[in-house]
């Protein structure tokens, strides 16, 4: 079955490809169903190719053939199914499927809706294949097209000037930390002689990757920290964050499919498929692990004073995926894709049954909802099961992910990032639930915006159901009750040697997070659930933390004032050199052989006279001239 991995992809450009060319003039009804069954199709292929590798863990699940050849180097393409890339099979084609049917109700009667549906096919195919890449370059060219995809999508709605910038900071952004992956790629490349992850893993193994001067240490902590640099870019941590807020201009579908499944998913994607590289720098996973602490937490305390709906979900990804890196930098390999894939879940969940909500009352302002429970209950619900699971509530998914993490946190000796996680930890179950009461509960506070709140149609309330489920129980799938499955599943790929650590269920901290969740939750119940409790004003009493919060810690307002102020102030600088020095210098000689001419001109008379005057003048200057600097022609 794993030989017939590459028709995981091959399904959504099957979809893109017939839509590109048909899908014009088709229904919106063909062009759903198409895109749907294609995608559904690869979700069964890749339960089935996930049973496969599991069943023989040890198999050859290498496809290549030969592409290049450099010098006396040969580089190969094709794919390759490991245990982490089958259930990031699973994932992705799980969520895309639901996004796409989701997308038939939300996108209903758009002009562009054929467009729409090609660039979310083309995105799947892209991670798809960004995911079975057996080398760096195979990986690069598709990290690109995921890129691509996404800046198409951010933009979607192009004549809003908000969505057009949004989806030019979003590609720029992430152009920052795609230019030092690929400098990491490249010093790989020439340390090791082969783009291949085996080829570069043996050679940090046996530390035999040089490149001049550097040592092998040195090539590797080098190396892994640019290669994470494309992680940071696209999974928006600190400081390459601020792209992903933004990026919620566009549709609320292709929110979902960016943090749940593709875009962001990625970075995290690369740090754990790269992993027995950073392993191989104490450097490297001590910088992975801190940017990940400080950016959940970081982007926690924003979330806490958003008015935007999307907006608070998107700083939450922000934060859950600094989780994720903090794990894979403090070893917990296992449960860093394990929060992965529950976060994948209840992430896709919020966003959609936001999407059901925007689509039902058409504003994303929290303070112009409330009361929707009784008009939208499915939504209602399962936003609760996907709020439960974010705030790491037992027996909900993010619950046996998110304990993990900290417990690993704590045992691997970094007491400070334990902080960070439980402070995060905190602030995330009072955000989610202010979005909960302010959006679901109390009166509503724009009447005529609830007269027309309504529950989606099927296509949108399915997917809701379907993924609360999985954000209910998907963390049993890595806890007690099922002998630490996912763990086993994952170190399957490392037979030979540890890749990274597990450590025992610690009830006590487990107990302690969750007591810290309910606190969060119950701060926000007396604050927001009633109305008239005034939460939002208390909130706004406290001066200049809100203030940083509400603008998030003005970071956009420095990035502004240093690198395009900074880049104008150069660009004047230049621009002055340019027109008023170089271009100064130019024109003076232009005009000085203009002034030349112009007198030489008035020599050419017809004259023989005047030409004679003029030689005799030639000659008496040249006298002049030899008999003040020779000394005489004598």
């Amino acid at each position: 079955m794993v030989q017939y991995a590459w028709l995981v992809p091959f399904l959504p450009l099957v979809a893109y490809v017939f839509l590109l060319v048909f899908g014009r003039k088709a229904a919106e009804g063909l062009v759903t169903a198409v895109s749907v069954i294609l995608t559904a199709v690869s979700f069964v292929l890749s339960l089935l190719i996930f049973n496969a590798v599991g069943n023989n863990p040890h198999g050859n699940n290498t496809y290549v053939f030969h592409w290049l050849t450099v010098g006396n180097r040969v580089i190969d393409v094709g794919f390759q199914v490991t245990h982490l890339n089958a259930l990031m099979l699973v994932i992705v084609t799980l969520v895309s499927t639901l996004v796409l049917l989701f997308s038939r109700g939300y996108m209903h009667k758009d002009e562009r809706f054929p467009v729409f549906y090609q660039y979310l096919n083309l995105f799947v195919f892209s991670m798809l294949s960004l995911v079975i890449s057996p080398n760096l370059l195979q990986l690069y060219i598709f990290w690109e097209m995921v890129g691509l995809c996404s800046y198409l999508l951010v933009g979607f709605w192009y004549f809003k000037p908000e969505a057009a910038l949004a989806a030019k900071k979003s590609f720029i952004v992430t152009r920052i930390g795609d230019t030092g992956m690929f400098a990491g790629i490249v010093l790989l490349f020439l340390a090791s002689g082969s783009f291949d992850y085996s080829t570069i893993f043996t050679a940090v193994a046996n530390h035999t990757l040089h490149i001049g001067w550097l040592s092998s240490n040195g090539v590797v902590t080098l190396t892994a920290l640019l290669i994470f640099a494309g992680a940071v870019g696209k999974s928006a941590q600190f400081p390459l964050h601020v792209w992903l807020p933004d990026a919620m201009e566009g549709p609320t579908p292709v929110s979902a499919l960016i943090h749940a499944a593709t875009m962001v998913a990625a970075g995290v994607y690369l740090v754990a498929r790269t992993y027995p590289l950073f392993q191989g720098s104490v450097g490297a996973t001590t910088t992975v692990a801190w940017i990940g602490g400080v950016t959940a937490l970081m982007a926690s305390l924003i979330a806490l004073t958003q008015r935007d709906i999307k907006r608070v979900i998107a700083y939450s990804t922000v934060s859950q995926l600094g989780y994720m890196m903090m794990a894979l930098g403090v070893g917990a390999y296992a449960y860093g894709v394990f929060h992965l894939m529950t976060h994948a879940f209840f992430k896709a969940l919020l966003f959609l049954a936001a999407g059901s909500v925007i689509h039902a009352v058409d504003t994303q302002d929290l303070f112009e909802m409330g009361g929707l429970r009784k008009k939208m209950p499915i939504t209602t619900y399962t936003f609760l099961a996907g709020a439960l699971a974010l705030s790491g509530i037992v027996p909900f998914a993010g619950f046996w992910s998110k304990d993990d993490i900290l417990s690993a946190t704590l045992a691997s000796g970094h007491p400070v990032l334990y902080a960070f996680g439980l402070l995060a930890a905190f602030c995330t179950a009072f955000y989610i639930f202010r979005v909960f009461f302010l959006t679901f509960t109390g009166k509503p506070r724009v009447e005529e915006k609830y007269e027309h709140a309504h529950e989606g149609s099927w296509v949108m309330t399915l997917p809701l159901i379907i993924l609360a489920v999985f954000a209910t129980i998907a963390g049993f799938f890595n806890s007690p009750f099922n002998n630490d499955g996912l763990e086993r599943y994952l170190f399957a790929d490392f037979p030979n040697h540890t890749i990274g650590i597990v450590t025992p269920e610690n009830y006590g901290l487990m107990a302690l997070s969750v007591v810290v969740g309910l606190i969060g939750i119950g701060l926000a119940a007396l604050m927001y659930w009633r109305p008239g409790r005034g939460g939002e004003g208390l909130a706004k009493t406290l001066g200049l933390p809100y203030a940083i919060s509400f603008h998030k810690f003005y970071f956009d307002e420095a990035y502004y004032a240093v690198i395009v102020l900074g880049g104008k102030a150069i660009a004047a600088i230049v621009d002055f050199v340019d027109r008023y020095i170089i271009d100064a210098i130019v024109g003076l000689f232009a005009r000085l052989g203009s002034l030349f001419g112009t007198m030489l001109k008035y020599t050419q008379n017809g004259q023989v006279q005047a030409y004679s005057a003029i030689a005799a003048f030639g000659i008496l200057i040249f006298l002049a001239i030899a008999m003040f600097t020779v000394g005489g022609v004598m």
